[in-house]
């Protein structure tokens, strides 16, 4: 999968302010505006960085709802374990910006839908540890719709807030693996896009990195969110360390966010 940039802004708040309160109203509705700096792709020497400003909608349900993943639907829900479908998407990007990549396809916009299972791991006063399990089928929109793979997250994540629960942190550690349909998409170079400095190469199905990352939210006031994270992922164990367009072992990114609720419902959600 590619790095999710309007998820990350969004989806990354939206998860921050459904821990902020005991009490949540069942939707909210605002702006979210923010910058975010990360590799192109996964090992790349490029970087992009981008600037957003967008409405958003929150919404709390007991089946429908939005986390830090992305949007969801729950199918399955116990004390120690919930099983959910979800989706996410990331913005496209253009080869001819990419050095490694000149006169290649661009890489279209991604959305990525499937199973998550989550396990409470342990759950003491504010603090959270949780092992998640995602796999996704990725979708390239680009010209159309195309079926790019198939990704697997396996993730370890603890979170916890201030008494006042005006702050709330969180750390995760991950390592992301594709079939070879998703590695072939970002790491191979067919025989008609060789070059000199840029060899043919088949691409193999497997580790695509390990990632470490922090994040940290502050409520401002009652309709204001601030949010930041960075995240640092090795690259060094990849299955297709030896393609012409995997060109670093390390990797890093990183954003701020600033949400601004215009509205909320009077009704409460549902308690959680």
């Amino acid at each position: 999968m590619r790095y999710p940039t309007t998820c990350i802004l969004m989806c990354a708040v939206v998860g921050a302010q459904a821990s902020a309160a005991p009490t949540l109203p069942l939707w909210e509705a605002g702006v979210i505006g923010g910058a975010v700096s990360m590799p192109a792709y996964p090992a790349s020497s490029d970087r992009s960085t981008r600037g957003i400003v967008f409405p958003y909608l929150i919404y709390r349900g007991k089946v429908f709802r939005s986390d830090e993943s992305g949007l969801l639907a729950r199918i399955l829900r116990t004390e120690r374990m919930e099983l959910d479908m979800g989706f996410a998407a990331s913005l496209p990007a253009r080869s001819g910006s990419i050095d490694a990549r000149a006169g290649m396809p661009n890489l279209g916009a991604l959305g990525e839908f499937g199973p998550r299972l989550k396990v409470k791991v342990g759950d003491v006063a504010t603090t959270k540890v949780l092992f998640e399990l995602p796999v996704r089928t990725v979708i390239e929109a680009r010209g159309g719709l195309r079926q790019r793979g198939w990704t697997a997250e396996p993730r370890l994540s603890w979170s916890t807030e201030d008494e006042t629960r005006r702050l709330s942190m969180g750390t995760n550690f991950s390592a992301l693996f594709g079939d070879r349909s998703i590695n072939r998409y970002f790491y191979e170079v067919e025989p008609q896009y060789a070059t000199a400095t840029r060899p043919a190469y088949a691409a193999d199905s497997g580790l695509i990195l390990l990632r470490l990352g922090a994040s940290a939210n502050y409520k401002l006031t009652r309709d204001l969110r601030l949010y930041g994270y960075v995240r640092a992922e090795s690259y060094s164990r990849s299955a297709n360390r030896d393609s012409p367009l995997h060109l670093k072992s390390t990797g890093y990114s990183g954003g701020i966010a600033l949400a601004w609720i215009m509205a909320r419902s009077k009704r409460p959600a549902a308690a959680d």
